[in-house]
């Protein structure tokens, strides 16, 4: 049996740094970054995309 892992250590880091790029994207929309850092770990690319295209920006609290 295969262990992914070992082969192909890139796409875990590739899906890390997304998901810590998602969560500057959202705190620079006034939202909370760990929240979307936790769902940029399941959604990936995905919840890039619904963070770009359908979140405006908050106001500052």
């Amino acid at each position: 049996m295969l262990d992914h892992s070992v082969i192909y250590p890139s796409f875990y880091v590739g899906w890390g740094t997304l998901a810590l790029i998602n969560a500057g994207l959202a705190q620079g929309k006034n939202r909370r970054g760990l929240d979307w850092f936790l769902l940029s770990l399941i959604l990936g690319p995905v919840a890039t995309f619904i963070l770009v295209a359908f979140m405006e920006r908050l106001p500052p609290k």
